[in-house]
């Protein structure tokens, strides 16, 4: 009797093993689509504006301020992030990456290297990295389910044509993002990154995350990202990416 049991439940064991091999890349990420508004309504998305406020948490303790982020398709983002009068800059423009760094003491714009903008090439597509993938020459493959903070989430890795490396963890239920692991190297060092998304909020018909939690494996940093508003298809100036033409000093 305890033979037959244990052949049971190994048997249901090997099935929904089985079960969660059987659906493919694709088949999550339609899922995935479906579950956030519709593949037609996320592509008719061509700027995205955020606005709200991100908390540094750190050894120096923590920090408060507003940003405002914006996005354009394909692969254009800028975030502004300020505090007491001073404004923080870091933007991509789908080639280079470049910031004003006030805070510590630089109000000029300066290029970044290659390896500091590779996060922000990485989360600038306004989907996200799983949808149109293909379009951009990334691969990505689905490892099955792993748990995140209890739930058995579907497990995806993301291999950004950069060679940088992202998981992401899809809820079962829900099929949308709620956790991505970033992975790549910074002058030789490999860096991780752990994201945590939640409070999903429609905009134009999308959902997109208002909660977004990132923590650096290491060296205990981590940022707390709320969106209080945010709007889909406000026009933007190409420029707005672009490093600036002239110098900001003194301003």
């Amino acid at each position: 009797m305890l033979k037959s049991w244990v052949t049971m439940l190994g048997a249901a064991g090997l099935f929904a093993a089985v079960s969660a091999q059987a659906i493919t890349v694709d088949e999550l990420i339609a899922k995935n689509a479906a579950a956030r508004g519709g593949l037609a309504k996320i592509e008719a998305i061509k700027t995205l504006k955020a606005e709200g406020k991100m908390r540094f948490i750190g050894g120096f303790g923590s920090i408060d301020l507003s940003f405002v982020q914006y996005k354009q398709a394909p692969d254009s983002v800028r975030t502004e992030a300020t505090v007491q009068g001073l404004t923080q800059v870091q933007s991509w423009d789908g080639k280079e990456a470049w910031q004003i760094s006030p805070f510590q003491g630089r109000r000029d714009p300066e290029r970044m290297s290659a390896d500091d903008a590779k996060s922000m090439a990485d989360d600038a597509p306004i989907a996200g990295s799983l949808i149109g993938y293909k379009e951009r020459g990334d691969q990505i493959e689905y490892l099955g389910t792993e748990d995140v903070d209890g739930t058995n989430a579907y497990k995806l890795k993301v291999t950004f044509k950069n060679g940088d490396i992202e998981y992401v963890y899809l809820d079962p239920d829900h099929y949308v993002e709620i956790r991505t692991v970033g992975q790549r190297k910074v002058r030789g060092t490999l860096t991780e990154d752990i994201t945590d998304y939640g409070d999903y909020e429609l905009v134009d018909g999308v959902y997109f995350p208002f909660s977004i939690n990132t923590r650096t494996r290491g060296d205990g940093g981590e940022t707390v990202l709320t969106v209080d508003k945010a709007q889909a298809n406000a026009p933007l100036d190409a420029t707005l990416f672009a490093f600036p033409s002239t110098p900001k000093s003194g301003q």
